[in-house]
């Protein structure tokens, strides 16, 4: 494990402390942990009240029951990235288990149990990678030291293997059911003393066509999501919401709402105190017995909104303010060399903007959230990415003890970080309050979703280089206005943090002597929320797109161009080049590795031909990224047909590190495209009065199957053995894309694209 310093982890027999509802007596139980003081050290905050890294508190549950079911406590969510299978399979290969024989169950929300559950920085798997395998092998050797104390023969004679426990000298043989009770009586194994699977005897890690757990479930209709969830009695709910962000209910004559056949009542939900972090929007709930009738009675109610602050926010005005800022000095946030000075000499100087828009999570599943109030206590089932959040949230706004809050996860249909907001689910615990407890299953329609979301930052991004004699850039300047996350959380901020900084700005690992990036003022007029890959799309788009203007002004070969531009081979610490950030991670674990960058750009351009001959109208082109300390290049064809932009294929080369789980990661890469198509060709969440524009589909436009790639082909780039620290992969694929596809239209047409989405702008 050369240069990789893994954190202390603690596994702790929990057999005989009724830790887990459900687990049979005699059970095996463990739970793998950091220690105390390696968790003290990474909950410290930085001075700017962020925290200093996002390593986690993973006390995931391994049991064995005495009929030989392994069941994996999984305290992340699942919303289609595979995670629950993927734990699995780490502790199921190092227990050498039977994968039919494996369960997993989904913990409730429990920080103080479970450490921090929240899903999202594409985390999961590269944070609990070892601590898995660990407690795999810890239940492995405890099973072979009961079984060896069973025979009396030394452990050094007996081996777990295929969930049996063999004696190969006698031929004796135990199953890990028959070992379970009298395995929980034997002492833990000391974390040096653990011996781990060499990884050519992995059975099931980096291995393909595992299948996901819910499979079954999910294909027959038994999987329960957030807006299956059902209780004895409960009522129906819809809720509508102000307009405008900041709004508040002025009037409202519910008269005719009342007539409407099973409608039972109408509750308003005061407005949030702003900045409005995860709190409701306020409005006016219908509860009705069954969503239909409350539907029907919201579209009677008669509301005067007073529209607040932000009635005058529209997309065109601000996108223009924006220009503006970036059109100016501004907050200086990363410098080296001088770039004034060497713009003013240099051969050739190009400039460029780009405008990318607001954009919206959209998920399959729009939120839903079911909540009972009953004896004095809460229990909430929802499709939550942070479901430690949203129990604490509920404990504050419903005036309930946290301990008497329970909320259990449902699978997700989707989430892309809206799901990580609960504030649908305040919104059910606040009218099943009113209610008197009643429970009450609140849902939003698509076009609530799109209306009243936490949308993707809009940005203008301002680049300037000048170049040398050989056409490569010997000074760099870049300015990203956007309104920041931050804005949910704090009064009016007007800078990006730096984790937003540092999501391909701050951080660009290019060979360019002197460079400067500057952040210009930017307010918020709406709520601002994590989207997939957050601040890397806008960056990645701009940034690389310039590439391929700055290669077509030099005359050169874009994908030659890039690689030029990042430069030999190198390792690079992140915070040497102004990202004290880095994801979250250690920057002597995860540096930036210039030699990985550049060979997905070598992959993806082999895969998909680049240099090849194509007919007029058709082009090709390229953009790499780094994030979430993962390397994704994407190359793509476009072919102009008419008015319609057709994607023949696209090539997207990830290189994440060691593998867990193969087939989820082609999965997340063909997904990553898929959404990766619709941002840059149809998808925008625009403003006017205030109001979105877009109202389902038909206006927020995604990828459909007629406008998809005819073919995506996924390239794993593999840079490192199981020694060395794991990548992400929910997020990293989708950057890179637009920019690939924006390159491919100027190739194709000569048409270049600086403002997403695409639309018609490739049409003559």
């Amino acid at each position: 494990m050369t240069g990789h310093k893994e954190p202390a982890l603690a596994v702790a027999n929990v057999s005989r402390r009724g830790f887990l509802a459900g687990i049979t007596a005699g059970s095996l139980v463990l739970a793998v942990g950091l220690s105390p003081e390696v968790n003290a050290q990474e909950k410290k905050f930085g001075p700017d009240g962020m925290p200093n890294g996002w390593r986690d508190d993973p006390k995931v549950f391994v049991s064995i029951s005495p009929d030989g079911l392994v069941t994996v406590t999984c305290h992340r969510q699942e919303m289609g990235q595979g995670v629950r299978t993927s734990i699995a399979m780490v502790v199921a290969d190092e227990l050498d288990a039977d994968w039919s024989r494996v369960r997993v169950a989904q913990a409730q929300a429990d920080e103080a149990k479970y450490g921090n559950q929240d899903t999202d920085g594409s985390r999961s798997l590269r944070h609990f990678f070892m601590p898995m395998r660990r407690a795999g092998a810890a239940a492995r050797t405890m099973l072979e030291q009961a079984a060896a104390a069973q025979w009396g023969v030394p452990v050094q004679e007996v081996r777990a293997r295929e969930h049996v426990v063999l004696h190969e000298r006698t031929g004796r043989r135990l199953e890990y059911g028959a070992l379970a009770a009298a395995a929980a009586s034997q002492p833990v194994p000391a974390r040096e003393a653990l011996k781990l699977k060499d990884s050519s005897t992995f059975r099931y890690i980096g291995k393909d066509r595992i299948g996901l757990v819910d499979n079954g479930d999910i294909t027959t209709g038994k999987a329960v999501y957030g807006i299956d969830a059902r209780a004895d009695g409960m009522l129906y709910a819809v809720v509508a919401r102000p307009p405008v962000f900041g709004g508040r209910v002025g009037s409202v004559d519910d008269a005719e709402t009342l007539k409407v056949p099973g409608v039972v009542r109408v509750v308003q939900i005061a407005p949030p105190d702003i900045p409005s972090e995860f709190q409701p929007l306020g409005g006016v709930a219908v509860v009705a017995r069954n969503t239909w009738a409350a539907m029907q009675g919201r579209d009677k109610l008669k509301i005067v909104w007073d529209d607040g602050p932000h009635g005058s926010y529209s997309s065109d005005t601000y996108r223009a303010d924006l220009e503006a800022a970036v059109r100016k000095p501004a907050k200086v946030v990363r410098s080296q060399g001088d770039a004034d000075a060497a713009m003013a000499t240099a051969a050739n100087r190009v400039e460029a903007e780009y405008y990318i828009p607001h954009l919206t999570q959209a998920p399959m599943e729009p939120p839903a959230a079911l909540v009972q109030i009953k004896d004095g206590k809460c229990e909430a089932w929802a499709c939550v990415q942070a479901p430690q959040a949203t129990r604490t949230r509920l404990s504050e706004r419903l005036g309930i003890s946290e301990e008497n809050v329970i909320v259990n996860v449902t699978l997700l249909g989707g989430g892309f970080g809206r799901k990580s907001k609960p504030d649908f689910v305040l919104e059910a615990g606040l009218i099943s309050q009113a209610m008197g407890g009643t429970p009450v299953k609140v849902t939003w329609t698509r076009e609530d979703d799109l209306h009243h979301g936490y949308y993707h930052t809009v940005s203008v991004e301002r680049l300037e280089a000048g170049l040398d004699q050989r056409g490569m850039p010997v000074a760099w300047l870049h300015r990203s206005a956007a309104p920041t996350i931050g804005s949910i959380f704090a009064p009016d901020p007007k800078h990006e943090l730096p984790f937003e900084l540092g999501m391909g700005f701050t951080n660009v690992p290019f060979a360019v002597p002197n460079m400067r990036m500057e952040n210009p003022e930017a307010a918020a007029h709406t709520r601002i929320g994590w989207f997939r890959s957050v601040s890397n799309v806008p960056h990645a788009f701009a940034v690389q797109s310039f590439i391929a203007e700055l290669a077509h002004a030099a005359g050169r070969d874009p994908k030659d161009y890039l690689l030029d531009l990042i430069g030999p081979a190198r390792i690079i610490d992140p915070t040497d080049i102004g990202d004290a950030w880095n994801h979250g991670e250690d920057p002597k674990l995860y540096p930036i590795d210039t030699g990985r960058l550049r060979q997905v750009i070598e992959t993806a351009a082999s895969g998909i031909g680049w240099g090849r001959n194509l007919p007029q109208g058709s082009g090709l082109g390229i953009a790499g990224h780094y994030s979430f300390v993962s390397y994704v290049a994407v190359a793509a064809e476009v072919r102009v047909d008419g008015d319609r932009l057709v994607i023949p294929r696209v090539d997207i080369a990830i290189d994440c590190g060691p593998r867990v789980n193969p087939d989820r990661i082609r999965s997340q890469m063909e997904g990553a495209v898929v959404m990766g198509v619709g941002l840059a060709t149809t998808s925008e969440i625009s403003f006017k009065n205030g109001r979105v524009e877009q109202n389902n589909f038909d206006g927020y436009e995604v990828t459909r199957i007629d406008t998809a790639p005819r073919e995506i082909h996924v390239h794993l780039v593999a840079s490192h053995d199981y020694g060395h620290p794991l990548g992400g992969v929910g997020e990293p694929g989708l950057p890179p894309v637009a920019a690939a596809i924006a390159n491919a239209v100027f190739a194709a047409t000569g048409k270049r694209i600086r403002r997403l989405p695409i639309r018609d702008q490739f049409v003559a």
